[in-house]
């Protein structure tokens, strides 16, 4: 027979209770861990969110912000979020500038001439039709070209080829992705006639990965024509500069930054059954870039956050659900901004939030960031969702790109963290498309969404500071 001492050590570690904290601490009754297991067990048998995503990505495709397509995929999902049940389905316009792609082309032209395969950066000003041609300066990093003299490259163009690392969490992103924003206006205070960088991705195929510029404010100047350069085409400049000869490439680029157009945020909602005025924030964004279908960055998220809270309206939650579908995120966080100044007054009864906007990748860990007094309840949520994988993360949860403004204003925010190893060999290029989604890590997802939304709408304490 067991000693008492470690019989008792046994019963306590295995007990529900002991996975979401100690017995005193425990914010849920076993009625409630029941029901978010019953609710995970149902998203792991269901396709929803896979079909949705099949939905938006074949019906729509791509939805570049602020265009025709972007108003279609609003038009769709306002009429998938009825079909679903929700309630007080709308969209919550708001203008946002329009930057389309044209043509875009380049090659060396000598001493060994060939094509280059590359894509225009979102917002990049355009070469004209007739394109220029220079010769190329290549930098390691971006620093190296921050710390030249003013005008010390004119005439010439930029070529930038930094690598971007390869991680689990995302986080060689934040580091790569400053070369993508600023190199165009580095390129007007050098002088240059263009830039190219080595793609913000991780893929070694021959897809240039496009992205946002940094936004200029009034009054200032725009930057050089800049594009991306496939990693393969990376590799064969560099090969090609080693050689010792000077390199001459000519850029062709012909976007167009149109007048202010219209995007919008499409919401629908579950309302709680005992505290309407409370909310439970999930998003996603509904934009997407052009060169593929969106279907990765970022279907996936819309299908994940509206099927799982899909399933938790079975369940009559004691919170509002509001599932938000952010517009124009692509080009700025524009729909991001426009939810937070709609809702300024209101932002004090949104009680948590979450964001999927990171792929279809297996959920792996659960980040928070709440009051400390609150951290206890807030992993308690995480804790039910270790039996699909779903480990502790610390309390410096970024929540998703779209609730940045949100958080800043003192929102409490989780992150459902997605593994993105193999991320950033789609993300913004032509192949982010629907056969990249795993239906089985689609479902996990679901089913950890659908966990912390039901427990996030149920425990009785807030998740601030204190209990207004």
């Amino acid at each position: 027979m067991l000693p008492r001492s470690l019989l008792l050590t046994l019963i306590f570690v295995l007990s529900p209770a002991a996975l979401c904290g100690s017995a005193l601490a425990q914010p849920f009754s076993e009625n409630q861990l029941t029901t978010a297991q019953r609710l995970m067990d149902q998203a792991l048998e269901s396709d929803l969110g896979y079909e949705i995503v099949e939905s938006l990505t074949t019906e729509v495709g791509p939805r570049l912000a602020g265009t025709e397509a972007e108003s279609r995929a609003r038009d769709w999902a306002i009429a998938m979020l009825k079909a679903q049940g929700f309630e007080n389905v709308r969209n919550e316009p708001f203008p946002v500038p329009l930057w389309v792609r044209g043509v875009e082309t380049a090659a060396i032209t000598s001493p060994y001439p060939q094509p280059l395969a590359i894509t225009a950066l979102g917002g990049s000003s355009s070469t004209g039709p007739d394109g220029v041609e220079a010769e190329i300066v290549a930098f390691k990093d971006l620093a190296s070209v921050e710390a030249l003299p003013d005008g010390s490259l004119k005439g010439k163009i930029i070529f930038i080829d930094e690598p971007m690392t390869r991680t689990q969490d995302g986080s060689g992103y934040g580091v790569a992705v400053r070369k993508r924003r600023t190199t165009a206006y580095e390129g007007v205070r050098l002088g240059a006639v263009a830039a190219l960088i080595r793609s913000v991705g991780t893929s070694t195929h021959r897809f240039a990965h496009t992205g946002q510029m940094q936004r200029l404010t009034e009054g200032e100047r725009e930057g050089v024509p800049t594009a991306a350069l496939s990693a393969p085409d990376a590799d064969q400049l560099t090969r090609s500069l080693k050689r010792g000869q000077p390199v001459r490439v000519k850029m062709v680029l012909t976007p167009e930054t149109l007048p202010p157009s219209e995007s919008g945020n499409v919401i629908g909602e579950i309302v709680g059954s005992e505290k309407p005025e409370e909310i439970i924030l999930v998003g996603a964004h509904l934009d997407s870039w052009d060169l593929g279908t969106g279907a990765v960055d970022d279907g996936a998220g819309v299908g994940i956050v509206t099927a799982a809270a899909r399933l938790v309206a079975a369940e009559n939650p004691k919170r509002t659900i509001r599932v938000v579908l952010f517009g124009a995120e692509e080009v700025g966080l524009v729909g991001a901004k426009a939810y937070a100044e709609q809702h300024w007054d209101d932002l004090d009864n949104h009680m948590l939030a979450a964001e999927s906007d990171f792929g279809a990748g297996r959920i792996w860990r659960f980040e928070t960031r709440v009051h400390e007094s609150k951290l206890e309840t807030a992993q308690a949520i995480g804790n039910a969702m270790r039996g699909i994988g779903v480990g502790p993360g610390p309390n410096t949860a970024y929540g998703g790109p779209d609730l940045t403004y949100v958080r800043a204003a003192g929102v409490p925010v989780v992150t459902l963290k997605q593994d993105g190893l193999d991320y950033f060999d789609l993300h913004h290029t032509p192949n982010d498309t629907f056969d990249k989604i795993d239906p089985a890590d689609m479902a996990q997802n679901v089913a950890a969404y659908a966990a912390f939304i039901y427990l996030a709408s149920e425990v009785d304490a807030h998740f601030r500071g204190d209990e207004e």
